[in-house]
């Protein structure tokens, strides 16, 4: 048994706006099918797609607080001079400076127009086939522990582990990296940004939250009522959900 990352789940005042930001930024392509938008790579929506994690951003009343999330995207560029295209393209689509304690830094770190930060990077070799997005960031207080939860829970594979940081990809070889990056501080307010997770066919999903349960997950009522997915988190309290299969 095992789980798959499928979903990037981002909440927004307003999904379709936000959502054509990122369709835009990315050169994907925006679904509304409903009350959620979902960007997913162009030519068509093929959910869930074998490499990429799509974006789905979901309603919500409340405005993202000043508090820096937890969860961020970071970007992929090829060289400086697209690295300078890509920022300059994002500010003109509606992206805004952030400043979240970075310094003087080779990276750029933006806001999208509903205040969630991300970084557009400078050209690194190991990001060069993650397509758009380089790696999905996780704030954390221990890497160590979160590798070991998140090793057992998913099935992307382990690639490193120190102290200041684990690095998950897909044992497809595709798609981003999934990060956890020791980070002062600890968790204020309600995730804004969280991953969904999806069963494979085949699999049982109400054995697969049983066995996150035993890992050290715990569930988590954010207010969500009768849902087919369940809302969990793990030892620090990072927010996700495990998806019921399509």
């Amino acid at each position: 048994m095992a789980l798959r990352p499928v979903m990037v789940n981002i909440k927004a005042l307003v999904p379709s706006a936000v959502g054509r930001f990122w369709a835009d930024a990315l050169g994907w392509s925006a679904y509304s099918p409903g009350s959620t938008t979902y960007v997913g790579p162009a030519g068509g929506l093929v959910w869930p797609d074998p490499v990429a994690l799509g974006i789905d951003f979901v309603p919500v009343p409340e405005p993202k607080t000043p508090t820096k999330n937890r969860v961020h995207l970071d970007l992929a560029t090829t060289s400086a001079a697209h690295q300078a295209e890509l920022v300059a393209r994002l500010r003109s689509l509606g992206a805004t400076p952030a400043h979240v304690g970075q310094g003087e830094v080779p990276w750029t770190v933006l806001a999208d127009p509903e205040g969630n930060e991300f970084c557009v990077l400078e050209p690194r070799e190991v990001y060069r086939d993650t397509g758009p997005i380089a790696a999905v960031v996780v704030d954390c207080a221990d890497p160590r522990a979160m590798a070991r939860f998140w090793d057992e829970s998913m099935d992307w594979t382990l690639h490193e582990v120190t102290d200041d940081h684990a690095v998950f990809r897909s044992a497809k070889g595709g798609g981003p990296y999934l990060e956890f990056l020791r980070t002062p501080g600890v968790r204020t307010v309600p995730e804004r940004v969280h991953l969904d997770l999806l069963p494979y066919p085949g699999d049982d999903k109400a054995a697969e939250v049983a066995r996150l349960r035993a890992l050290g997950a715990t569930h988590l009522d954010v207010g969500q009522g009768g849902v087919p997915w369940t809302c969990l988190a793990d030892a620090e309290g990072h927010e996700f959900c495990v998806l019921a299969l399509p």
